[in-house]
């Protein structure tokens, strides 16, 4: 008799972005970029701000310094930072279904990174929220080259050990899935501010509560699924 086919393993290790994946801060981003541009008597569209989503943080501030934001740009993204992360230390906006997922990837023993351009003062802000839930934090100011380069999500798994094509990786701007697509990880995009757009290899779910350790057994296992 053929013997059944075993059962699907978990991925290795699961790299969640941070900005829109697990919490709901992009809002918060895009208020301190009014606030900035305004403050020196620029203009700042919805549709700009939606521009940014996902990029270093050098990069979004030298756009808006080009937008009239008088200062250099380590002060920008120091404004940016001290001002999203003063509203996190009161208030983390987790989205729908992230505590849930984080939840049943510690009781299966599952390891998980946090892979973020925001700075390590911002990550460890949200994380101080969940002890231990993270097994390393890669973040924009320590790796030379960020999203969409591949390599945060490199220093993610060779950090914890593992292969980049036995992670889960998790986002939802479109810099941040060609940074993990690029690096080899099987690549979920959830929704956030902006729509996911298909792609060849892209996984996509409409939110984190449509994904449990099933839906992550089967993505390790070499599906493409799209709930979208």
């Amino acid at each position: 008799m053929p013997h059944p086919a075993p059962p699907a393993t978990l991925p290795a290790a699961v790299l969640w972005d941070m900005d829109g994946t697990l919490v709901d801060t992009e809002p918060y981003w895009i208020a301190a970029e009014h606030e900035l541009v305004a403050e020196h008597g620029g203009t700042w569209t919805h549709a700009q701000a939606l521009q940014l989503v996902g990029n270093p943080l050098e990069v979004s501030a030298a756009v808006l310094r080009d937008a009239g934001v008088d200062l250099p740009v380590a002060q920008i993204v120091e404004r940016l930072l001290t001002r999203v992360t003063a509203q996190v230390r009161d208030d983390v906006p987790w989205r729908p279904g992230a505590r849930a997922l984080l939840d049943a990837l510690a009781a299966a023993d599952v390891p998980c990174a946090l892979v973020t351009m925001s700075y390590t003062v911002l990550a460890e802000a949200v994380t101080a929220h969940v002890p231990g839930a993270f097994a390393t934090l890669v973040t924009g100011d320590q790796v030379a080259r960020g999203k969409p380069d591949p390599e945060p999500y490199l220093v993610a798994a060779r950090r914890l050990g593992v292969r980049p094509s036995e992670c889960v990786a998790i986002e939802d701007s479109p810099t941040g899935l060609t940074s993990a697509l690029a690096a080899g990880a099987r690549t979920l995009g959830v929704e956030a501010v902006l729509p996911i757009e298909a792609r060849e290899g892209l996984s996509r779910a409409a939110s984190l509560t449509d994904v449990d350790l099933a839906f992550l057994r089967r993505m390790a296992a070499g599906e493409v699924l799209d709930l979208v």
